[in-house]
Order: C-alpha cells, then structure tokens, then sequence
C-alpha cells in the first residue's frame, strides 16, 4: 500500500508548484515536520526588530496628543464613567446629568448610589479602568491610555502573526506598517470605546491557535516517526486513524482569550465558532498530508473532543469569571432578581448565576431591539469602501490662522489600505477555492466571522468603526497579495526587483496618505478648507 502525502503550500503565498509529492519512503521526524510545517519561520534578528519597529511606529501615532481633545467624545460618555464607577464599586452606577461637565472638568467624583442598567460586559471597562489608576481619571490620558496601549501591542502582535504565515519578515513588516498608519485602528486606539479591546483578544486568540497549529503538527511528526519499524514506516494500525496529540496548552490560551473578547463584546462569539471550526480543519489537514489513512475520523475523533475542552468551555469560564465585580456585590443593577423570582424549574442553580441570565435575558432583548436613527450609522455593505465613516468628535475653534478652523476626531480608513484590501478578498477567494492554500482560509475565516454576522440585524444602528474587530485580517488580506506582488524565492532577480519596486511604491503611498489624513484622526486644528479637502466624498461629511 502507498502512503503519499500532500506538500503544504510554500510558506509565501505564491502560486504554481507541485502540490503531490513521492510517497513517503520514511516517517523520518525532520521529513515530516519540514512537510507539515513548511517553510521554517524566519530567523535572525530582523524577526523581532522589525515588528518591533512598527510597534514603535504605531506608539508614537497612538501616544502623542493623546490627551486631545480634552474631553470625553462619543461613546467615552459611557464607556469612560463606567470604568470609573466600576474602580469605586465593582459595577456601573448612574450618573447625574451634568456628569459629563464634571468629568471633563477634571471632578470625576460625582457618582449616584443607584446601580446603572449597562447592555455590554465588563473587560473593556476594566482595560480603561486599569488606564485610570496608573495616569488618573481627571485627565484624558489617563483615560485612554490602555486603549493606545493595546493598539500599540496589536501591531506588533500582527506583525509576527503576519511572520510566521508568510515566512517573510518583510512581509510581517508590511502587515505591523499597515496597521499601524491606518486611520480607522489609529482613532480607535486614541479613543476609550470597547471595540479596540475586542480586535486585540481576537487577534491575541489567532495567534495563539496558529502556534498551536505549529504546535500540533510538530508532535504529530514526532509521534509518527518515533513508532516507524524498519521498514521506515509507522504501524499500519497507527496510520489508520493517527495518534493522540494530546493537551495542547495554546489552545487553553486561545480559549481564554476568546472568553475575554466574548467578555468585551458579544459579537465575540461568532469568532468562536468560526476559530474552533478553524483549529480542527488544520488538524485534519496535518493528518492527511502525514499520509492518515482516515484523517477525517481520526481528526474529528481524536483532536476534536480536546479542542472543544480548551476553547468553548474555557471561553464560557473565563467570560464568567469577567463578572466577579457584578458578583462579589450587593447593589449591581439585577444582582438580587432570583431572590424575588423563584423558579422551580431552575430553583437549583446559584442565585448569582440565574440573576446573572436575566440580566443577559434582558440585554439581548435590548440588542435585538436596537434600532434608532443616527447621523452617522452606516450599513455593513459600505464599511469595506468605507462609505460612512463616524465623527467621534467636531468643533470649529480659532487659531489656525484663517477665518474658518476645524478640529476633528474621525474613524476613517487610509482610502488607499481599505479599497485595495476589500479587492484583495476575492484574491483571497481564488486562492482558498482553487488552490486550497490554508492562509487565505484562515484569513477568510476572521473576516467572515468579524462581518458577515452584521448582515442578520439589517434594522439594527450599525457603525463603520464596528469593523476595527476584523481590521487585522483585512490587513492580513492585503499583505497575502503583496506576497503575490513580491514573488517567490523561485521568480529569477528581474521578477523579484519589479515585485519590491511596486510593494515599495504601494507602501511609501499608503504611509503618505496617511500623513495627509492624519490631523483629521488626531484633533489637530487646521483650516476649515483644509479639513473640506480630506471629505473625498459626500457621505464623508
């Protein structure tokens, strides 16, 4: 009987080669791993200094004039004094009318005894909280530190994820630039709402089920050619179905961290469907090109049951555990509710824990109902064009010397990096479909479960700045082409110099565009003309 094995794509994303390879001769630990993983993961110093370049990069946008403006904008109206609240009790109480006054005024300490009703869960409130106790709740900085911070980390969390699935630290490079220049991450990283916080745990929970991946399919070769007989072949008993891999710990921390996005914001949750589907293909995937006689059963069978443990379960733990505050008080809105409603259905479950589900009773039916006219709500079938962007905040002040001056906080998309990557999806399509490359799966997964979801709530008030959740895999979109752009290691010197040219030309533009951009991201005062300028288009305004 023959055993063949499928070669994995190269580890840049080019086209052409020979998928079928010789049969597998011998189950050697270094052939396999080297068939399972394929192109080894870049090495050297570039591997860290340039994701940490582009970290750098990305702080300096994020950090400086992040005190500006002043006040609390959009959102932070909720978001800010939450947190507050949440530092002082545990949960969100009310607010008096005038709160927002006092806050900006520096008098944060204006609090009411009255729980407050509040319709998303705690981390992110937390996050800026934790922002607050280092720098202060009297002042902006303070307040939006944590969400500089994490949008610092997820550029350099991107670069090295784009690293390791392009084998290119040029390419992981690309990635961290591109995330770190872009309008629509910038502002949200400058700005204290919770879709920041969310993008970073989903992005954190891929990173950790693409080491997991590596993880896998390195003991899968180990164990396969540990047990190979003289022959040079595993027993066939073996072969038919694989081998037990095991407890694999970044799946436990993949979990954990989708538990933290689920515990930011519900839309968490088709990521977590749509990840734990993802770590289980590739497993089966490893299977087969390991020459796994039943790879579907004995992937389904052997890895799934743990992949399920690590994620789905841990997830809902760790998401519980994000309402200790709720739970370790007395007074949070509906923490006493069961005590009034007994239930002989449910009357043996904790108390805590059947409030707790009224409450999200409650909340849900609050998000199913949500739909209100906004001047800047923009469906989900514009956010890739970037149809609509959202004002977080405008004022017209003086002293930009001329007549008319701007001052503007906008969520608005380097056009340039948006429209190339909503075009570089349906490479992506071509690329998964006709030519089964892993990557453009894995990327197609995290924009799907980022944004197709929205398009069941057709009469919900959705926000183009919703999308920052699954920004980083349009990125990932866009630098996979770049890749194409590039050319692989095969292309002779001729095809590589036009490939660095034109990606070196694409950036340099991005970047400049960027800085164009730049004053109507950060609240920079310029002239009203100037500021017209920068609306492209009439929906912009």
């Amino acid at each position: 009987m023959s055993h063949t094995a499928v070669q994995p794509r190269p580890d840049s994303p080019q086209p052409g080669g020979s998928w079928i390879v010789a049969p597998l001769r011998a189950y050697t630990h270094a052939d396999l791993t080297a068939r399972l993983l394929g192109a080894a993961a870049p090495g050297g110093a570039l591997r860290w200094v340039l994701p940490l370049v582009m970290a750098v990069l990305g702080g300096i946008l994020r950090f400086v004039r992040l005190g500006e403006p002043g006040s609390l904008v959009f959102d932070e109206t909720y978001y800010v004094k939450d947190a507050y609240s949440m530092l002082q009790s545990g949960y969100e109480r009310e607010w008096p009318e005038n709160a927002n006054d006092s806050f900006n005024a520096g008098n944060p300490d204006v609090l009411l005894d009255a729980p407050d009703y509040v319709v998303h869960p705690p981390v992110g409130k937390w996050m800026i909280g934790f922002g607050m106790l280092l720098f202060g709740s009297d002042n902006a900085f303070g307040w939006r530190f944590s969400a500089a911070a994490i949008g610092t980390l997820s550029v350099l969390l991107l670069a090295l994820v784009a690293q390791r699935m392009f084998g290119s630290a040029l390419l992981g490079a690309a990635a961290g630039l591109l995330l770190a220049v872009d309008g629509h991450h910038l502002v949200e990283s400058r700005t204290s709402l919770l879709d920041i916080f969310l993008s970073f745990w989903l992005l954190a929970a891929f990173a950790a089920l693409l080491l997991d991946r590596d993880d896998g399919r390195r003991r899968l070769a180990r164990r396969l050619s540990a047990r190979a007989g003289d022959d040079g072949l595993p027993p066939p008993a073996l072969l038919a179905y694989g081998p037990f891999l095991g407890f694999r710990a970044w799946r436990l921390v993949a979990g954990v961290c989708l538990g933290l996005a689920l515990g930011t914001k519900w839309s968490a949750l088709p990521f977590i469907a749509a990840f734990g589907l993802l770590t289980v293909a590739w497993d089966l995937s490893a299977r087969r090109i390991a020459g796994v006689h039943h790879w579907v059963r004995g992937g389904v069978l052997k890895d799934g049951p743990l992949a399920f443990a690590c994620i789905v379960p841990v997830a809902l733990l760790t998401y519980l555990g994000t309402w200790t505050g709720w739970f370790l008080s007395a007074d949070a809105y509906d923490r006493t509710w069961a005590e009034g409603h007994p239930s002989e259905q449910w009357g043996w479950l904790p108390e805590g824990l059947r409030s707790l589900a009224e409450y999200h009773r409650s909340a849900f039916a609050f998000h199913q109902g949500l739909g209100s006219d906004h001047p800047y709500e923009a469906s989900p079938w514009t956010w890739l064009f970037v149809g609509r962007p959202t004002s977080f905040f405008y004022e017209k002040p003086t002293g930009c010397g001329a007549d008319a001056c701007s001052q503007a906080v906008t969520v608005l998309g380097n056009p340039l990096i948006w429209w190339s990557a909503a075009l570089s999806l349906l490479v992506l399509l071509f690329f998964w479909i006709g030519r089964r490359d892993w990557r453009a799966a894995a990327i197609l997964t995290g924009v799907a479960a980022g944004y197709l979801p929205w398009f069941l709530y057709p009469e919900r008030t959705t926000f183009y700045f919703y999308a920052v959740s699954f920004e980083p895999f349009l990125v990932l979109s866009l630098v996979y082409c770049l890749g194409l752009v590039l050319g692989g290691p095969g292309a002779d010197a001729a095809r590589r110099r036009r490939g660095i040219v034109l990606v070196g030309v694409f950036l340099a533009a991005a970047v400049a565009l960027s800085a164009y951009f730049l004053p109507i991201w950060t609240a920079e005062v310029i002239p009203y003309d100037q500021w017209r300028m920068r609306m492209w288009l009439r929906s912009w305004i």
